[in-house]
């Protein structure tokens, strides 16, 4: 039988370590694994789709034990039972807690966003550790609660930002840190991906007549915290219920948590004072589209205090996809090529950055940058960085102290999507929009009967 991991003395260290604004960059070496090591024993809750690819990541990490799996689709349940003969199985994640409880010491969470929150949480509060796909989240409030309660209850935490281990994303952070472009005066995310609206964001509306589910596919338990919905095939599951806002928070919800990161990690951001957003004109006319999906392309601003590592007393980030892009003068900057698709640039008073998604950041001298060192940096596996820390080992990139705020302003972004044009005040200790209390109605959703959270 495997030995269980006594966490108490390592729940004490995170504790205080998930308080850090930020986790220090660290190295990491995926054969440096003590063989006497005590293993991991870890249950995998979504196991389609993306959760295919995370199962297969904690699957090849050699001090890992896959024990339960779950997945409201029985196809793809049997898929990963064929990988993993020895997990028990469930359609049920609530189930798979009630019998496995005493037998797991970790899981991740892979399922549409509208179900992260009660997944993670139950998890948190059971003192488990937990990957969560991102965003962490449906709602602000969500995320609000599960930082809180990750620090409390002291376990490991990681974001399904698997960019932020990368050594693309991890020099930057140095970079931006050591100020080598000098103070930034403002920031541009963006993530126009070629085929991105046509696979992922359809227009909508929804079908007016529903079809019964396939046979493997438990829709009641798919749905979960979200409202009744008839079943329609190839509008929903998979992939694409991110279209529609029950499920899904848009594509700035989707792919901003993985743009904003180096960005929010090198400046030490807090957060935003304001948001407001431009959208889809299409989108924006139509009460039916705005009631159920989200625009297929958007413009959003935050306004954030400054600080040391800024040029003015407030920092403007603007992100923008779809049919909308960074303004022209900024995309001339790069000289090498067309502009990457999905990428940050950082515009300092000596200088630029720029952060390709997935690549190695580029430094743009329009002033007098400051010469700069560009360390070795290990290989790093998000996924296995994760079970280290679990085991031991130094606390994570993504932890929820750390991207549980950024997750909250990406979230911020998609609350101004549905109120288009409005200027959004933030105040972030009391949660509320007190120049439009209006908007605040987005900041939570409503549970259906049966699936209420008390915390919330």
């Amino acid at each position: 039988m495997t030995k269980k991991i006594n966490l108490n003395s390592r729940r004490a260290f995170l504790v205080k370590a998930a308080t850090a604004a930020m986790a220090a960059p660290l190295l990491f070496n995926e054969e440096a694994q003590a063989s006497n090591s005590p293993k991991l024993r870890h249950a995998c809750i979504g196991v389609g789709g993306m959760g295919w690819g995370d199962l297969q990541q904690f699957k090849k990490h050699q001090q890992v034990e896959i024990v339960a799996l779950c997945d409201v689709d029985e196809k793809n349940l049997k898929c990963a039972s064929e990988l993993v003969p020895n997990a028990k199985t469930y359609t049920d994640w609530r189930e798979l807690f009630k019998h496995e409880a005493a037998h797991i010491d970790s899981v991740n969470v892979s399922v549409p966003d509208h179900n992260h929150f009660p997944i993670a949480f139950e998890a948190l509060h059971l003192k488990k550790h937990v990957y969560c796909q991102k965003p962490m989240c449906h709602d602000v409030a969500e995320v609000r609660a599960l930082t809180k309660e990750a620090i409390k209850a002291g376990v490991v935490t990681q974001l399904g930002t698997q960019v932020a281990s990368s050594q693309g994303d991890r020099t930057a952070v140095n970079w931006i840190k050591q100020g080598i472009i000098g103070k930034i005066k403002q920031v541009y995310l963006c993530s126009n991906r070629p085929g991105a609206i046509a696979r992922y964001r359809l227009p909508g509306p929804r079908p007016t007549e529903g079809h019964e589910a396939p046979p493997h596919l438990h829709w009641d338990l798919w749905l979960g915290t979200a409202p009744i919905r008839p079943y329609a095939p190839d509008i929903y599951h998979p992939a694409i219920w991110r279209t529609w806002q029950d499920f899904g928070t848009g594509w700035s919800g989707d792919i901003g948590c993985h743009i904003f990161d180096a960005v929010w990690k090198g400046l030490g951001l807090k957060s935003p004072l304001s948001v407001v957003a431009e959208v889809q004109k299409s989108w924006q006319d139509s009460p039916e589209r705005r009631a159920d999906t989200w625009p297929q392309g958007d413009h959003i601003t935050w306004q954030f205090p400054g600080n040391k590592m800024t040029a003015h007393k407030t920092l403007q980030v603007e992100w923008f996809d779809g049919e909308f892009y960074p303004p022209q003068a900024i995309r001339d900057l790069y000289k090498d090529g067309e502009y990457p698709a999905e990428s940050a640039m950082l515009i300092g008073t000596e200088g630029a950055l720029l952060i390709p998604h997935q690549k190695m950041p580029i430094i743009i001298p329009t002033g007098n940058p400051k010469s700069y060192s560009t360390p070795p940096l290990a290989e790093r596996n998000h996924y296995h960085h994760f079970v280290d820390a679990c085991l031991g080992g130094e606390n994570t990139e993504s932890h929820f102290a750390q991207s549980g705020p950024m997750t909250e302003t990406v979230l911020l972004g998609t609350v101004a999507i549905r109120v288009p044009g409005q200027l959004l005040e933030w105040d972030a200790k009391k949660m509320k929009f007190p120049n439009y209390p209006e908007a605040e109605k987005f900041l939570r959703r409503q549970y259906r009967s049966g699936w209420e959270i008390a915390s919330l």
